[in-house]
């Protein structure tokens, strides 16, 4: 069974209380009975997380920009302002992956719930 840790950045777990549902189902996502860890890699982990997310309504890959400017700026999921990213500890992409959710919750892109500073 898989433990989660979480990282509260930014006030983010105050923003997913609010919306306790899909902070509950974001943890029964990730703690699926289905997920046999002893026979993932991470590309098979990423593909079971894929099917798990979109059968419960979430949008996979959904552009960071409006106009596609950067085909790799992408989120992992979406799902009612709530955004996802997938990580596996490589802190090279941290910096990447915070920078997406700042650029999703400000200006007009404003796609995802993010209290102000």
């Amino acid at each position: 069974m898989i433990r989660l840790k979480t990282y509260s950045f930014r006030f983010a777990e105050q923003v997913l209380n609010a919306r306790l549902a899909l902070k509950q189902e974001i943890e029964k996502i990730l703690q699926d009975p289905s997920i046999k860890i002893a026979d993932l890699s991470r590309p098979h982990f990423n593909e079971v997380l894929d099917g798990l997310f979109r059968n419960r309504g979430w949008q996979p890959q959904p552009q960071v920009f409006p106009e596609p400017r950067d085909p790799s700026a992408k989120m992992d999921f979406l799902k009612e302002r709530i955004g996802v990213e997938v990580g596996f500890g490589h802190a090279s992409f941290m910096g990447i992956d915070l920078l997406k959710f700042q650029v999703s919750s400000y200006s007009s892109l404003d796609q995802i719930d993010l209290p102000p500073k």
